[in-house]
């Protein structure tokens, strides 16, 4: 007698089964059971939906990455409705672009009206990235309502298509059932922001628990309709903790629902002031040519810079922190950041070399002339039965406590990669380790994209997924595991001396720098403008990085 046992851990609820099967060896049994077993199989392959790229996320990057895998097929698991990510489902009703429109646009798909100098709404963002979609028809690849849950690595002998170890996915859909996928490559777009909110930690009847006023994170507020929000903060003694760009929209959302005699001020909590910009002009001068230029980075260390140009920048660290010096000086001129007590005490150059720096709304100041928004600086903070209670001794009543204090996007990669991998995901310092901000030498065939920030997200997120297209497609191969480390830590090493933010990750002072490296590995050519006068002094976008001749001559 011979005995079998199979086991199909990765099914569904309904299919998942041990089979032990016992016979003699007649002819007639052995063909019942040979069928038996290819059913078996056959209900595996239906049960597990297989391609060669898995796309994690509908957002900016999750797009780029459709588009430019497109030739595969990519299976795109988008866990809500709609594409667009934080745009869609993180924005409030005043929320616009921190950057011009040709700044923040597709290499092949420019914005109409791209030379407009204002700033587009949320809901502008959304009709061009749904337009960019549609043009090149992006959605047949997107499968919506699909959460992921669970990423698992399978063992290359339990592939039945291939011997290649191969990623299988568990998403929960619509109607709340598990869907196996499985994929050779997984691009993770599943983006730092959202989902996950980061709550403040409170001592023992210091929490929300003794507050009788009501409170909630800023995802929550995101979720509210226009006249929702309003009525929510109208004739309300509101709150806001933070001092970032969500915070300052939520307070001059608050102002403005709050208009007439019977309104409420708004106060935010600031813990730690950032510098603000009116606009892009500093002096009179375009800011792109303080930081966005070849020339204005040159003053910036970089990685693989070489030990004479480190000398220089050594050197030419004065001209840095005079360049920082006169935009300070024109901040404290232009708004009232003294007057309120906001004037930051970092230089300017460490909230820019952290992606932190905000663009204002038009309004913000003037409506705190108008004593409708308020500003208490404190190291902490906790509740008390009527508000807000801080470290000075001072209290401030309080029927709405909203909290603009980020998002953990580690903990929501942590949620579904599987240990070892999970542990991987950043160094002791905080850094999340990717080389080209794209690939963790230790977990294999993934990629992660927006995880690391720049100016400019979208177009060093399709940089990057044309980089990656490339060397999925065999046109270069990743160097050594030793080689990659060694140049994260020399990003990881330029961040940290660059600012005391450096576990934000942003490349914002060497982001030229970073997209020659990939164009380099790619093969293209670095210097792409057509006169050294405006390689020199002209800030780099999107349309600079437009698809080489040599691609296309490579296809003929």
């Amino acid at each position: 007698m011979w005995k079998f046992k199979y086991k199909y851990h990765h099914l569904p609820q309904p299919f998942k089964c041990t089979h032990h099967i016992s016979f003699s060896l007649t002819h007639a049994r052995t063909i019942y059971i040979y069928i038996y077993i290819q059913n078996i199989h056959t209900l595996l392959l239906m049960a597990v939906i297989f391609s060669k790229i898995g796309i994690l996320g509908g957002g900016i990057s999750g797009l780029a990455a459709a588009k430019q895998l497109a030739e595969y097929n990519p299976v795109v698991l988008e866990a809500t409705d709609s594409i667009g990510g934080v745009w869609k489902h993180c924005s409030f009703r005043t929320t616009k672009l921190q950057t011009p429109r040709c700044d923040y646009e597709f290499s092949d798909y420019p914005w109409p009206l791209r030379d407009n100098s204002s700033f587009p709404s949320y809901t502008e963002i959304l009709e061009y990235l749904n337009s960019y979609a549609t043009h090149f028809d992006l959605f047949k690849f997107i499968k919506f309502n699909s959460r992921v849950v669970e990423i698992k690595l399978a063992k290359s002998s339990s592939n039945l298509l291939s011997q290649k170890p191969f990623w299988e996915v568990a998403v929960q859909t619509i109607d709340a059932s598990i869907q196996w996928y499985s994929f050779e490559f997984i691009v993770v777009c599943m983006g730092k922001y959202g989902d996950i909110p980061i709550i403040p930690k409170f001592g023992k009847k210091k929490g929300p628990e003794v507050f009788k006023g009501k409170v909630m994170h800023s995802q929550e507020y995101s979720k509210l309709n226009a006249q929702e929000s309003c009525q929510l903060l109208k004739g309300k003694k509101v709150v806001v903790v933070g001092y970032k760009k969500s915070a300052i929209d939520l307070a001059v959302e608050c102002a403005q629902a709050n208009q007439g005699e019977e309104g409420k001020p708004c106060t935010m909590v600031v813990r730690t002031s950032h510098w603000i910009v009116p606009h892009y002009s500093i002096w009179g001068l375009p800011f792109y040519l303080f930081y966005s230029t070849r020339f204005s980075q040159f003053l910036h260390q970089r990685p693989n810079q070489g030990t004479l140009r480190t000398m220089l920048c050594t050197l030419l660290s004065p001209a840095r922190k005079a360049t920082s010096k006169m935009i300070e000086s024109y901040l404290l001129w232009k708004l009232p950041l003294v007057k309120y007590g906001l004037k930051p005490d970092h230089p300017f150059e460490e909230d820019y070399a952290s992606c932190q720096m905000a663009i204002l709304p038009e309004s913000f100041f003037p409506e705190a002339d108008k004593g409708r928004i308020n500003f208490k600086r404190a190291s902490s903070w906790w509740f008390w039965e009527d508000g807000v209670a801080f470290d000075d001794g001072t209290k401030i009543e309080a029927d709405l406590v909203i909290l603009a204090t980020g998002f953990d996007g580690k903990k929501k990669l942590r949620a579904v990669l599987p240990q070892p991998f999970s542990a991987f995901l950043e160094f002791p310092s905080g850094i999340m380790p990717l080389y080209r901000g794209t690939i963790n030498p230790y977990i294999p065939n993934m990629a992660f994209m927006g995880y690391v920030e720049s100016v400019s997200n979208l177009h060093t997120s399709e940089i990057r997924c044309k980089w990656l297209a490339r060397l999925i497609g065999g046109k270069f191969k990743l160097p050594s595991m030793e080689k990659m480390v060694e140049q994260i830590k020399t990003e990881a090493e330029i961040m940290k001396k660059t600012t005391r933010f450096y576990k934000r990750t942003c490349i914002s002072t060497f982001s030229i720098n970073h997209s020659d490296e990939i164009c380099e590995e790619m093969g293209w050519t670095s210097w792409r403008k057509k006169t050294w006068l405006a390689e020199a002094f002209s800030p780099y976008n999107s349309q600079d990085y437009q698809q080489q001749d040599d691609d296309d001559d490579e296809t003929n």
